[in-house]
């Protein structure tokens, strides 16, 4: 039987991420995952840890609907309030989406900035400045926060149990930053599943993940791999002329709430 048997969710892009046994899914994914974001205060660019390793050391939690709070080692940690949707707008950019935002202001500028070593914004993204997810692959209508391009990311762990046994040492899911772990299927089966529905909420599967350079980055101290793997080795049989994909990107079609344990069941 498939099962979903981890739930992460990833406040702020590219820093730390939080399991979950429970969590709800609203119209941009998960509630919470990647409404927030550091920028170049000079450019609006989003930073990730390609450029900053030291990010994957700074943990986000979502409190609620109304708090973030940040912790990283060596500082007190810092409560951060979502900014009004219409406030302190910055520019940023996200891939080749741009948008305004709503900056948090400078008492979480002034903390990411002294860990990171570097001038960063922290900005938010409110539903109503959210972003349209790629029409090739979405309907209009289909939004997604500060994610790369789509609400939500599945792997198998029969996936990552395979791979690990390709590399020759056991990987950690953190890697690659899923929201979704299930369990009970061979290894890449979710490359063909189509809809899915777990507890109440029904999911579409719409794009394979191409994979940067991120999870050649130790999770917990943001140091890259001497070997480069994983993606040396996922590169010799997950590859097409477009990169390196692993695990596959789905659009929520409705609301609810999500239990580590529940069932998976595939729809076609």
């Amino acid at each position: 039987m498939l099962r979903l048997s981890a739930l992460y969710r990833f406040p702020v892009k590219s820093l730390a991420g939080e399991c979950l046994q429970r969590a709800e899914v609203d119209d941009l994914g998960l509630a919470g995952d990647r409404r927030w974001m550091v920028v170049d205060p000079a450019t609006g660019r989003f930073l990730t840890q390609r450029q900053l390793g030291r990010m994957a050391q700074v943990g986000a939690r979502w409190r609620d609907a109304g708090m973030l709070e940040l912790s990283a080692p060596g500082q007190a940690a810092l409560a951060v309030a979502v900014p009004p949707a219409d406030e302190a707008l910055r520019g940023v950019t996200v891939w080749s989406d741009s948008l305004q935002a709503p900056d948090a202001g400078d008492a979480a500028a002034a903390w990411l900035s002294a860990f990171l070593e570097r001038d960063c914004r922290l900005v938010h993204v409110p539903p109503s400045r959210a972003r349209q997810v790629d029409t090739a692959y979405a309907q209009p209508g289909d939004q997604v926060g500060f994610a790369d391009g789509f609400p939500l990311l599945l792997i198998g762990q029969g996936s990552l149990d395979d791979l690990s046994a390709r590399v020759g040492r056991p990987l950690e899911m953190l890697r690659f930053r899923p929201n979704l772990v299930v369990e009970g299927a061979v290894p890449y089966a979710e490359d063909g599943w189509g809809r899915l529905r777990i507890g109440e909420v029904e999911f579409e599967r719409v794009k394979p993940c191409s994979r940067c350079a991120i999870p050649t980055l130790d999770p917990h101290s943001g140091e890259r791999s001497s070997d480069g793997e994983p993606l040396r080795t996922l590169a010799t049989y997950r590859r097409d002329a477009d990169g390196v994909y692993f695990g596959q990107n789905l659009i929520q079609r409705g609301r609810g709430v999500l239990e580590v344990g529940m069932p998976v069941v595939l729809l076609d």
